[in-house]
């Protein structure tokens, strides 16, 4: 039996899909595991690569861009494994990731997991926090959670707290660009949200499990790699993030708690506007938080 399903979403990634591979290919792991590759009508030559270099991957080709959640559920139909790692397209792993990672996963018996994700220049890259709740936003868009001694007495909705990363932890929820799963647990949820194209899929399948009593780890001693913004844009996370965290609350929330977060939200876009903006003179924040305005 396959123990180890990693399924790769790509759009227009031939370059960083083409290094990610060869790294999990060079892994020294000695897991029974498959690659699965979903392109979303890529443009650049991926599909070609992809049959050319690595015929051993298990190829899927969507015919259309269909986000993140419901690319990644279409590759799961497709995985045999009894865990389901998704990766993003921009990742590098070390030679030993991949068996640290199921190392640390078999021994608390994790059913959520994803571990130390890094910048190219080896900073830790944060990633996840815990479940969102209206005091939490409130927190995050009036930059509480920044203050260096009130950020360490809230439970920050995104954990941006460097040293939070540097030892392992119990968050609420956990970013979708390294995230296993176990096979079970993510059929049992129906997988992920396809309503959502992409962001806050992560944060929904998580409160999903939670329901179950089902919460995720971090562990800060397997690590990759993680390139940054290979899909997408800077752009495209604020706005798709402010889009999925109204989804989220629409969804998961009581109806009084979506006009209040809509509200947070406009604040949060203002604040941003008047110290990126138009004190720090950032153009390219200044229209992306006027749009993030609007879109709130």
């Amino acid at each position: 039996m396959v123990d180890l399903s990693i399924i790769i979403v790509s759009f227009n990634t031939k370059k960083v899909l083409l290094s990610c591979l060869k790294t999990i290919y060079a892994s020294r792991d000695r897991l029974k595991k498959e690659v699965i590759v979903v392109d979303n009508d890529s443009q650049d030559g991926s599909v070609k690569m992809v049959k050319k270099r690595f015929p051993q991957v298990k190829l899927v080709t969507a015919g259309k861009n269909l986000g993140f959640g419901r690319a990644n559920n279409l590759g799961v139909n497709k995985a045999t494994g009894r865990y389901l790692w998704f990766l993003n397209s921009d990742t590098l792993l070390g030679k030993n990731t991949i068996g640290l990672l199921w190392q640390e996963a078999q021994k608390v018996k994790a059913q959520i997991a994803s571990c130390r994700l890094l910048n190219p220049d080896g900073s830790i890259q944060p990633q996840g926090g815990f479940l969102p709740r209206l005091s939490r936003q409130v927190a995050w868009m009036l930059f509480v959670d920044d203050l260096p001694l009130l950020g360490r007495l809230v439970k920050p909705y995104q954990q941006r707290r460097i040293s939070f990363f540097e030892s392992d932890q119990r968050p609420g929820w956990l970013g979708g660009t390294a995230l296993l799963v176990k096979a079970s647990l993510f059929k049992k949820l129906g997988g992920f949200d396809e309503a959502i194209f992409m962001y806050a899929e992560d944060v929904d399948f998580c409160l999903r499990a939670q329901k179950l009593n089902i919460s995720p780890y971090y562990f800060s001693r397997p690590s990759l790699t993680h390139l940054g913004q290979a899909s997408g844009s800077s752009r495209g996370a604020v706005l798709g993030e402010y889009q999925g965290l109204k989804y989220v609350y629409k969804k998961h929330k009581p109806a009084w708690e979506y006009p209040a977060l809509r509200w947070l939200l406009k604040i949060g876009a203002v604040l941003r506007v008047i110290i990126f903006g138009i004190i720090l003179q950032d153009k390219n924040k200044y229209e992306v938080y006027t749009q993030a305005f609007k879109l709130a």
